[in-house]
């Protein structure tokens, strides 16, 4: 284990100091991940975020594109040859075509490389012509980045905690007296640990339904090949001294091997070499579902922060030789609401990150809160309701096809009417009530050098690669 750990540190060092040599040298890269948790609309963002960096005349709140100094963009083969490429074309065709609809998202790992030919700033800009800079898009599901905690914790540690959790949701109900009925000491039957991992998974499929966040092992979520496989045949149990050869036993053993063989590649290959990381929120779904789902997104935005923390673990004290540099979490889906409640829902994130960093005791990296829409499905109206003035949004409706307008509700100006019953407990908001509309993706008619609408797309852009842009 120690060999293997020298041997990793000794590998990505040699990369690391082959990417100095390169960036310093030839043409810098970026590695920026995007993962996103349940909902938020991951495709769409990094759909709308290339096409609005090939054709720029939307994007001038990113310097480089408002000042002219990006000369051309153009798609590369990505540099991964083992990793599935992402699907721009087709993502763009579904969101821009004579029928837009929403893509098909993406259930597993895959990159896409935008290069981009700048005319480098300040005193640079006139003692060397236009750099090539490379942006590699690595796209993985938020659920992976969440199984970063399980490294911390023991098979006993992850069941109680998980199993508390459950208590508070309806979901479970089903697996809790499943599980609470299972004798976890007697010896191992695998139908009986089939069945409780199916109905583990039920649960866990439900809750993100419902609108909570932190749904671990992701794996379960988004098992890929390795569906009903041992790895993924395990379930939390109440503790008990159980002997060897025991239910427990064995599922504390998959639970181990879940880590190794699944968990631990995943951030060795792809986590550990990212540059900038912009993690998508969908809080206004986490609102309208309750105060239960606004706690867990809590928890999970301290979890997510944690992964960027190395430190008291030393398998990612190994992996991680490098930090990463700048985190942005971006509410998403801003376009549901009125450009006048923007400023909230941008304070809601502060606050849920400024927890997050206190519950994570995280620092090295910038962050960044931000509400955006990569794609803006709606307009804004104004009508006069019961003699007072609402603003609305209006779009077409998802389930229906037909056009609606929309008003979600009133958002607090002070984020702790939200956190603070989140944090009680509570089951529902006692003095408001938020909706949430699905609405499908306007048609569109694009000029000439223009990206498809979107709301702060350009300022999200900025703060993740403007400074390697300058």
């Amino acid at each position: 284990m120690v060999i293997g750990a020298i041997s990793d540190t000794l590998g990505r060092g040699v990369e690391s100091v082959g990417s100095a040599i390169s960036e310093t040298f030839f043409e810098p890269v970026i590695r920026l991940g995007v993962t996103g948790l349940s909902r938020a609309g991951k495709t769409v963002f990094i759909t709308s975020l290339v096409a609005n960096l090939l054709d720029r005349g939307r994007m001038p709140g990113l310097q480089a594109a408002g000042s002219g100094r990006i000369q051309a963009a153009f798609l590369q083969p990505q540099p991964d040859d083992t990793v599935p490429r992402f699907d721009y074309e087709t993502h763009l065709a579904a969101l821009t075509g004579r029928n837009p609809h929403w893509p098909e998202s993406t259930r597993a790992v895959s990159e896409l490389r935008l290069s981009l030919r700048v005319q480098p700033s300040g005193l640079l800009s006139g003692l060397s012509g236009p750099r090539t800079v490379h942006i590699d898009i690595v796209d993985y599901p938020g659920e992976w980045l969440l199984d970063l905690s399980l490294l911390d914790q023991s098979y006993d540690q992850w069941s109680a905690d998980t199993l508390a959790r459950a208590e508070t949701r309806d979901a479970a109900k089903t697996f809790l007296e499943l599980a609470t009925g299972t004798d976890g000491t007697a010896k191992l039957e695998e139908t009986t640990a089939q069945g409780l991992a199916r109905s583990f998974t039920a649960y866990l499929n439900e809750a993100r339904e419902a609108g909570f966040s932190d749904c671990t092992p992701g794996r379960f979520l988004l098992p890929g090949e390795l569906e009903g496989s041992p790895v993924l045949t395990f379930a939390p149990l109440p503790a008990r001294e159980a002997p060897r050869g025991s239910l427990r036993r064995e599922m504390a053993r998959r639970f181990e091997a879940y880590k190794a063989q699944v968990v631990k590649p995943f951030f060795r290959n792809h986590f550990a070499r990212i540059d900038r990381q912009v993690v998508l929120v969908d809080a206004l779904g986490a609102i309208h579902s309750g105060p239960q789902a606004v706690e867990d997104l809590r928890r999970a935005m301290a979890g997510i922060l944690g992964a960027f923390r190395p430190g008291r673990n030393s398998f990612l004290s190994a992996i991680m030789g490098k930090r990463v540099e700048k985190i942005l979490f971006a509410a998403t889906k801003a376009d549901h609401l009125h450009h006048k409640q923007h400023p909230r829902l941008t304070a809601i994130m502060e606050a849920l990150l400024r927890d997050a960093r206190d519950r994570a005791d995280f620092a090295g990296a910038k962050t960044q809160a931000m509400a955006i829409a990569a794609l803006r499905a709606t307009v804004e109206e104004t009508r006069t309701y019961d003699g007072k003035e609402l603003d609305l949004v209006r779009g077409t409706l998802l389930d229906s096809g037909k056009q609606a307008a929309f008003h979600p509700g009133e958002l607090p100006e002070d984020p702790g009417h939200l956190l603070a019953p989140a944090r009680k407990g509570e089951t529902a908001w006692l003095d408001a009530d938020y909706s949430v509309m699905r609405f499908a993706p306007a048609e569109l008619t694009l000029k000439p050098g223009e990206g498809p609408p979107h709301i702060r797309l350009d300022r999200a852009a900025e703060f993740l690669l403007g400074d390697k842009l300058a």
